[in-house]
């Protein structure tokens, strides 16, 4: 199948068979075709297949989105591309990097690496540009049988009754109503599923203006065309603001330059106002004209918020439209990932019967944590990078001159902390180490699985692609002889190979030392020494059955 071309595709817009009198009941409808609802109806049908279950995605446009706007994707959303079958496409298309570098005024502050050790198959980051992300998801969602997408349609109302929803439905060709077991609202930052049902977020709304331009690049601004995450702050090119550099695929390059609440967001947009920053940069950053043109470009505000709750009945919130943080830290569309990815199981587990409908709401509980933890570290960074009082000026500027010289510094300069996965410490669905059992704090209940390297059959291959994709337990030595209902992945040295011993290390592992993963690939319990009891009991407790 030839690859899909993400800035150019459209799609036809189908006529529903509810339009000519059919009533079926969806087990699942997903509203918004991003990445975030591209992920989660992928992962649902691929969870479904096997039972023959069927997934609805609905999507008001016919095209793909227009700019690069999300473009940092994070190594957790990547393992879970890999699971949805995409990781490999999208890792080849996009420009992955680990180090970043932070400027003040005209000099450099430091360097950092996010991925400083070895023994990943993934990199910390790529850049892909949004659209390229969603044409190799909905290339993926159209290869799955059991999948359909509607473009063009519209959800324009939602009834709640006892057991399912209806939805109002409008196309270019008449309206229809679509009835809904469950209804995944992954509608974006204006949701109309949280307008339709009366719902708001809240949080804090920041007064600054920001511009982003995609430029393509004449040459490299690299002799050695590494690909590196700039920082400035309040650089001589562009005084008494920031900006931030990336590289993209396809010889663009993004740019983010902070313009000020007073900056006119019309003004801004216009390509003679955008030329002269450009313009500016390369030559105070790189020393040298640079001939470049404008692809694309916006002017955005952003706030951090959040919904109260992210289950309203047999509605379900994710991604944007469920909660929303600054730019800084590449947080919004991989918590939004995360957020399909802890969704996607449970949900199926409850369709298939093997999990209570309890489930869902910790779905909302974990993902609301999660959400907290996105928004406390957006909202640093916003007030590092964006300081509103002399006071803050005074000891950024201070911080920043200390950390040319002081690794204790560095520590306190925020350019946007990176997005990592949340641990999930407190879900109800862990299980607490037993009080002999002794371990390392990294990889806890509720952690997300650490990935190393194996020799699986001979052959080179990597822990997280051996997962099962149901729970799986991880035994470091020969699988028990009994069976507590999970797949088992045994690290004896036989037909698997802790070749290099990192998973020991990365796990804290010692011979008979097991761990239960959840299908998300978190961990729900760890023991030096299971027992079939235990590991049933930690299942049926991840399961919400307790």
């Amino acid at each position: 199948m030839p690859a899909l071309d993400g800035r150019s595709a459209s799609f036809a817009c189908p006529r529903a068979p509810e339009q000519d009198g059919a009533q079926p009941l969806h087990p699942v409808v997903v509203v918004g075709a991003g990445p975030v609802g591209l992920s989660l109806a992928i992962d649902l049908a691929q969870r479904l297949a096997p039972r023959g279950g069927q997934v609805l995605l609905l999507d008001n446009d016919h095209k793909l989105s227009t700019g690069s706007r999300a473009i940092c994707f994070a190594k957790r959303t990547l393992e879970i591309w890999d699971r949805l079958g995409v990781g490999d496409a999208m890792v080849a298309q996009g420009v992955s990097w680990n180090v970043g570098r932070v400027f003040h005024r005209d000099a450099p502050v430091y360097a950092f690496d996010l991925l400083p050790e070895p023994g990943h198959e993934r990199p910390a980051f790529i850049n892909l540009q949004q659209f390229h992300a969603e044409a190799h998801l909905v290339q993926r969602a159209q290869a799955l049988p059991n999948l359909q997408i509607r473009w063009g349609h519209r959800v324009a109302g939602l009834q709640q009754h006892a057991q399912h929803a209806d939805l109002a439905v409008d196309t270019p060709t008449g309206g229809y109503t679509l009835r809904a077991q469950w209804v995944a609202a992954c509608d974006g930052s204006r949701s109309t599923l949280r307008g339709l049902l009366g719902l708001q977020t809240q949080g804090r709304v920041f007064h600054d203006r920001f511009l982003i331009a995609d430029v393509q690049i004449d040459g490299e601004l690299f002799d050695d065309g590494r690909a590196e995450r700039w920082f400035w702050f309040d650089p001589p090119f562009h005084p008494g603001q920031s900006v931030l550099l990336h590289r993209q695929p396809d010889g663009e390059w993004r740019i983010d330059f902070q313009l000020g609440w007073d900056a006119d967001p019309e003004a801004e947009r216009a390509p003679e106002r955008i030329a002269p920053r450009i313009q500016a940069l390369l030559r105070g950053g790189f020393g040298r004209d640079i001939p470049f043109t404008l692809v694309w470009a916006s002017v955005y505000t952003f706030a951090c918020q959040r919904m109260e709750r992210f289950r309203h009945g047999c509605v379900l919130f994710a991604g944007d439209a469920a909660h929303g943080v600054s730019p800084f830290g590449a947080r919004g569309a991989n918590s939004g990932v995360q957020d399909a990815e802890n969704l996607a199981w449970k949900l199926a587990a409850v369709l298939d019967g093997s999990g209570s409908e309890a489930l869902l709401d910790t779905y909302a509980s974990e993902r609301e944590h999660a959400a907290d933890e996105n928004l406390l570290n957006s909202t640093r960074s916003t007030d590092f990078i964006t300081p509103k009082s002399p006071v803050s000026h005074l000891f950024r500027d201070a911080v920043l001159a200390l950390a040319r010289e002081h690794a204790f510094a560095r520590r306190l300069v925020n350019s946007g902390r990176l997005s990592v996965p949340s641990t999930l410490d407190g879900s109800t669905l862990n299980t607490p180490d037993l009080p002999g059992d002794a371990f390392t704090p990294q990889l806890r209940p509720g952690a997300p699985a650490a990935d190393a390297p194996l020799l699986l059959h001979g052959r080179p291959g990597w822990l997280l692609r051996a997962l099962d994709p149901g729970f799986t337990l991880l035994v470091f030595g020969p699988a028990p002889a009994w069976n507590a209902g999970t797949a088992v992945l045994a690290i004896d040295g036989d037909t698997v190979r802790d070749a290099q011993g990192l998973a020991a290390q990365r796990y804290d592992a010692r011979p008979g030392t097991a761990f239960l993963l959840r299908p998300d690939g978190h961990v729900a319990a760890r023991w030096r020494h299971p027992t079939e009891p235990a590991v049933r009991a930690a299942l049926q407790r991840a399961l919400a059955r307790n």
